[in-house]
């Protein structure tokens, strides 16, 4: 009652109901531990976010981010490859086209699996912003 948000206090978020929300989360948790991205996406609007000016911004981040947030994509590209394996198994169709499911995660690109640029920055903001629109 009546306590204030304590500094470093860990806010638990409810859950997005996005298939990707461990995912989404993480990234967020990586950018943030920036100094300069964490000020630049508390002084962004909504529409600054969306337009993708701020995922130009990842270019200025630190290596150290920028090699977790590899890690983080190369993991997620990783559950996906592996969720498209369990479908295929469960339907036991020689006939499904991997690029067109991979084409249905639209929250990275999924032509690069192994780095996190801009791109798929804009892609997980994109991809967030159309599921609550």
């Amino acid at each position: 009652k009546g306590e204030g948000h304590v500094e470093g206090e860990k806010v638990e978020n409810p859950d997005t109901g996005l298939y990707y929300d461990e995912y989404l989360r993480q990234v967020i948790d990586v950018l943030e531990t920036d100094k300069h991205f964490r000020e630049k996406l508390q002084t962004a609007d909504i529409e600054e976010i969306k337009s993708g000016k701020l995922s130009r911004e990842l270019d200025l981040v630190s290596h150290h981010v920028r090699t977790r947030l590899d890690e983080l994509k190369r993991q997620e590209v990783a559950r996906l490859r592996m969720l498209i394996k369990a479908k295929m198994d469960s339907v036991q169709d020689t006939g499904i086209d991997h690029q067109a499911l991979l084409k249905q995660f639209e929250h990275l690109n999924h032509q690069n699996p192994d780095t996190f640029e801009p791109k798929d920055l804009d892609m997980l903001i994109k991809a967030v912003s159309a599921r609550y629109e």
